[in-house]
């Protein structure tokens, strides 16, 4: 049976999904990933045909880190940041795991030596492992 203009759609392929909602900047990319094992829906690995429905939660690795997100709308094309944002949220767990990572990378650049070190703090460095 072909969907007609007028009937509602309930769902949208997983890839087409993540493609609308601005995750991945192509749908091939967003293929490979659910290919990839990446993304989980509601717990089990999906694959890139899987329909996705409203209240459904994701959870995906991306570039930005790992993010579980639940589905709030299924859009019918790609459009801007702003309404590819109204189609899902983020969880509050997801967030909070999220910016701690944020944090940590903060850190770690800050605590990282600025270049190599003198041949006095070379020695120094070796006395403190030696014991």
């Amino acid at each position: 049976m072909v969907k007609g203009e007028n009937e509602r759609q309930d769902g949208m392929r997983l890839d087409k999904w993540l493609w609308v909602a601005r995750f991945f900047k192509t749908r091939a990319l967003a293929r490979e990933a659910v290919d990839g094992g990446k993304v989980d829906v509601n717990g089990v690995r999906a694959k890139p045909s899987r329909e996705v429905c409203v209240g459904q939660e994701i959870r995906m690795t991306t570039p930005r880190g790992q993010m579980t997100i639940v589905v709030q709308g299924i859009g019918t094309q790609r459009g801007s940041a702003t309404v590819a944002s109204a189609l899902y949220f983020e969880t509050e767990e997801s967030l909070a795991a999220r910016a701690a990572l944020h944090e940590l990378h903060r850190l770690s650049h800050v605590a990282a030596p600025e270049g190599r070190p003198s041949s006095q703090a070379r020695k120094m460095l070796r006395q403190i492992k030696e014991g």
